[in-house]
């Protein structure tokens, strides 16, 4: 980890006034392309405009990770994290502007999930000079890819306390509601194996495309399941998301692969997942092996933090479950309650189309300055 002083790469990136308007602010980090693995230059913007824009706090880099903090001897401590990384471009950048239907929209990737929600703790960052508890901010990388790549994976190895807190907040997309929880997710390689032959004489061979049939009919059929726990509802889902097998149109193939994603409630550990998935497909011809899993959370909502922070942003608050996989999974395995809370339909994260609208980032960031800088009063 790179100490408090500035580093040189930072002294020359682009430039995010955190004091912008907010609408303002996300279009400039839009604009700054970041698919997973080029995160750098985006976080040498955020890590410059913390340093300039925010002597109150102390930032620290780790990677392209950047890292800023109170430490005032609050009571509580809350961890606002958020990633820097999107998806592949899809002809969606530079940001643009548009009205549909009535709604102001910026379009652009990384808009909605989740350059918006970077913007959000970015503005509270700089603003958040006297907050009611303490802080620490979390712009990190590689949240797109896999979990062992994901940068809260090494800082909860190397520096677990940055990730701890009585409290913690992912600014992935709700539609500045709240989503409690999230559904774990796995990935696993189901392979078939035959014998090579020339198509012409295909009874000297065996396919192994066609063995794995019997597999893509039971996902076909299958019934996933709802569960509810706390009164929000985790739709599991099990898919084929990718098959590959062949090598030339004449040749039967000796090998073919299905890739299944399997979606499973908070309630549902990463073992007992992959045991379901082995009943599921128990007689099939078949060789089974997990690439990728990580645990879903549960929601928390019932912790005395979250609870006051539903308080803080009103009764008209929505409050669902997270469909997807967050990082809230990683702060509720080391204690720390965490919500996703920001701004854009997570139903648009990943698309063409991916935009947010004007009113949910305005909503959002007004929601958290509510809950950390109440009202005299109020204190």
């Amino acid at each position: 980890m790179t100490s408090p002083s500035s580093s040189a790469s930072a002294d020359s990136a682009p430039s995010l006034d955190p004091r912008a308007d907010i609408v303002e602010l996300t279009a400039a980090i839009v604009d700054i392309e970041s698919v997973s693995g080029n995160e750098m230059t985006l976080a040498d913007a955020v890590e410059q405009a913390l340093r300039t824009h925010a002597p109150h706090l102390t930032v620290l880099r780790d990677g392209d990770t950047v890292i800023a903090r109170t430490d005032l001897g609050r009571e509580e401590r809350v961890v606002l994290a958020g990633h820097l990384d999107t998806v592949p471009v899809a002809g969606n950048l530079p940001s643009s502007r548009r009205v549909r239907e009535g709604r102001e929209e910026l379009v652009g990737r990384g808009s909605c999930d989740m350059k918006g929600g970077v913007a959000m703790l970015l503005a509270v960052a700089v603003e958040a000079t006297d907050p009611t508890r303490d802080l620490t901010f979390l712009f990190y990388d590689h949240e797109e890819v896999a979990a062992a790549d994901n940068s809260l994976t090494r800082i909860a190895r190397t520096h677990p306390e940055h990730l701890r807190g009585d409290f913690a907040i992912l600014g992935e997309p709700t539609s500045a509601g709240v989503e409690g929880g999230c559904k774990g997710t796995m990935k696993l390689e189901v392979t078939a194996h035959g014998t090579a032959a020339h198509s012409a004489r295909d009874w000297v061979g065996d396919n192994a495309i066609h063995h794995l049939a019997p597999v893509l009919q039971r996902l076909d059929a299958y019934e996933a399941r709802r569960a509810v726990i706390d009164g929000l509802e985790y739709r599991e889902c099990l898919n084929a998301v990718a098959i590959t097998g062949g090598i030339a149109g004449n040749v039967i193939p000796d090998r073919a692969s299905l890739t299944l994603n399997y979606r499973f409630a908070p309630d549902t550990s990463p073992a007992r997942a992959e045991a379901h998935v082995r009943e599921l497909l128990e007689g099939c011809d078949v060789d089974i092996v997990v690439t990728d899993s990580a645990a879903g959370a549960l929601p928390g909502l019932d912790t005395p933090a979250a609870r006051a922070f539903l308080a803080a942003l009103g009764d008209g608050v929505g409050v669902a479950a997270k469909q997807g996989w967050t990082d809230v999974a990683r702060f509720a395995e080391l204690g720390t309650p965490a919500v996703n809370f920001g701004p854009g339909d997570p139903l648009l994260a990943h698309t063409d189309d991916e935009h947010v609208p004007f009113e949910d980032l305005r909503a959002a960031l007004d929601g958290l300055r509510r809950w950390l800088e109440p009202s005299p009063s109020a204190r």
